[in-house]
């Protein structure tokens, strides 16, 4: 298991990053956030443009062809840049199980489109009555040649603004299927809320929805249950890679700050107890990079990772927020002053610590996990 990045992979890391940093400022971040839409579309764009959004599409759809790992390079690179741009809802959790499970019309239909800039994508996994994303309360049943749908699901990213949510759906029978749905059809209700961070997020109430097979991913259910899962876990390590970029890109800032702000003649950086809060933010970081890393190459790889996944989400939450936590108290009076860029870092941190599950959920998880196998060899 080797970490270091190849070439290619720092050409992208080193592209996103030179990007975001020319067109990505405190100014056009105010702007954004004083708007309704909590969405960069020209900075979309210009990913899109550089090849960016469509790094894990594959070639024939008009992509790169990458995977994973080079997902969770750009999310790192968009989280240290607080960049307000739909990467996980649309590359992971519209594109990829389209590219993974599929049909090439599917493919065809979607893919370019989200290599190019041109849709946005979501999913709906948390489902309002049912805690196992594996196994939706949601409800699809046959009616002649059509599938009725009917359920809610809470949490949904992007939901206003996407052009198909992936939402799965318990099928008559048992099986689970991933249906692609618009969000502004008949038969669904969206109701739309904000996190911390500003970013729309949707509660999706589907009633008397009716889709053909077209709009079931692979065009029949089966094995959706496991895609479900797939999904879910490349999700989780997703929000961990963008924490990862904020929690790194808030220690830089701070560092920054408690070496040149001076108090009682020398530099706050100078006192021990400022050092050992830093040093403990420090190594947060470290943790966080280790386990995100581990757990997206075990994806990337098909290798079993589920107890890696929530190691992974637990340290983006719990070491995310305790960083956050950190560079608050260390910039003092000036870290809650909202036009201060520190404070943009720390709705972030919050609002990721919570998505797809918080600390006590994943301890919670891993807890099951290993009553049910025992430690990791």
């Amino acid at each position: 298991m080797d970490f270091a990045f190849s070439e290619e992979q720092v050409s992208i890391r080193d592209l996103a990053r030179s990007i975001l940093e020319k067109e990505v400022d405190h100014e056009r971040l105010k702007r954004i956030e004083a708007g309704s839409e909590w969405f960069d579309r020209p900075l979309w764009r210009t990913l899109a443009e550089a090849g960016l959004v469509g790094i894990a599409v594959p070639e024939e759809a008009g992509g790169m062809g990458f995977g994973f790992q080079e997902v969770c390079i750009l999310l790192e690179e968009i989280g240290r840049a607080v960049a307000p741009v739909p990467v996980v809802p649309t590359m992971v959790l519209g594109a990829l199980p389209i590219a993974k499970f599929g049909t090439l019309e599917q493919q065809k239909t979607w893919l370019r489109p989200v290599a190019s800039g041109d849709v946005v994508l979501s999913a709906g996994l948390a489902d309002t009555n049912s805690d196992d994303v594996a196994k939706p309360a949601t409800f699809a049943r046959r009616d002649g040649s059509s599938w009725i749908l009917d359920g809610e699901k809470a949490f949904v990213p992007m939901g206003a603004q996407a052009n198909r949510i992936v939402i799965p759906a318990t099928c008559e029978g048992g099986d689970v299927g991933l249906f692609l749905v618009d969000p502004q059809t008949e038969g669904v209700e969206l109701q739309t809320s904000f996190l911390a961070s500003g970013e729309n997020i949707a509660t999706m109430r589907i009633a008397g929805l009716r889709l053909n097979d077209d709009d079931l991913i692979g065009g029949a259910p089966g094995d959706g249950a496991e895609q479900v899962d797939w999904l879910y876990q490349h999700a989780l390590v997703a929000v961990a890679a963008l924490q990862l970029g904020v929690s790194s890109r808030a220690l830089e800032i701070t560092s920054s700050y408690v070496s040149e702000r001076v108090q009682f003649g020398v530099p706050i950086g100078s006192f021990q107890a400022v050092q050992h809060r830093a040093a403990n933010g420090y190594i947060d970081v470290q943790a966080m990079r280790w386990v995100m890393w581990r757990a997206a190459w075990k994806l990337s790889q098909g290798v079993p990772a589920h107890r890696d996944v929530m190691v992974a989400k637990f340290w983006a939450a719990d070491g995310g927020s305790r960083l956050a936590n950190s560079a608050q108290h260390l910039h003092g009076g000036i870290g809650v002053d909202r036009d201060y860029p520190i404070h943009r870092y720390f709705l972030w941190s919050k609002s990721l610590e919570l998505t797809l599950g918080g600390v006590p959920h994943q301890l919670t998880d891993l807890g099951r996990d290993m009553a049910r196998s025992g430690p990791a060899a």
